[in-house]
């Protein structure tokens, strides 16, 4: 089965003004839409054609650098667009987050501190994250396309920290993103949903 493109779950114009129609456009048409593309073309004859996209991740990395650039993309933009919406981010978030927030990194407050410095100290393109690993929750970063899955950990929060996907908005200012995705994108309700699964 191919792999598809998603659909924003929401209109291009949801996260103004902290996220642009023409961000939207081209990060999910344009960026999104080449990894999907690659990744389709890529698995053919890679031996991992019909498996989920999660198993295509872990398989591929360190044993098909192309191939995993893509997939790995792919996984991670699925759950970007789903982690935003409008009238998100803050404290807003669900007691049973809350109080794992509290118990794992000591509070909202120094989550929002370290997943912002995590974030902005990514040299170059990569990702910050809030991952479950060992049933504790940790903040990490990784860089390009990796994320935690093929580290032993399950992303349940990741911030892209590429320029396509803050420059339109915020030029090189990627604290100013990072602030605007912290206090007003998160979808909370999300991120509970992966904790829970996880």
């Amino acid at each position: 089965m191919a792999f598809e493109l998603p659909a924003l779950p929401y209109e291009y114009d949801a996260l103004i003004p902290y996220m642009s129609r023409e961000t939207l456009e081209y990060h999910h048409d344009k960026h999104h839409q080449t990894y999907v593309t690659n990744s389709n073309n890529l698995i053919k004859q890679s031996g991992l054609e019909g498996q989920s996209l999660e198993e295509v991740v872990k398989k591929s990395f360190g044993a098909n650098q192309a191939l995993f650039n893509n997939v790995a993309q792919h996984y991670n933009h699925t759950h970007f667009w789903k982690w935003m919406k409008k009238g998100g981010g803050g404290r807003k978030l669900p007691n049973k987050l809350a109080r794992a927030l509290d118990s794992d990194l000591g509070s909202y407050d120094k989550f929002r501190e370290d997943f912002l410095a995590f974030g902005g100290m990514q040299f170059g393109s990569g990702w910050a994250w809030l991952v479950l690993k060992d049933s504790k929750l940790e903040i990490m970063k990784t860089s390009n396309g990796e994320n935690p899955l093929v580290h032993g950990a399950k992303p349940i929060l990741g911030v892209d920290v590429w320029e396509h996907s803050y420059y339109i908005d915020y030029r090189n200012a990627r604290p100013k993103y990072l602030e605007a995705f912290v206090d007003h994108l998160i979808n909370w309700d999300y991120v509970l949903a992966l904790y829970e699964d996880a």
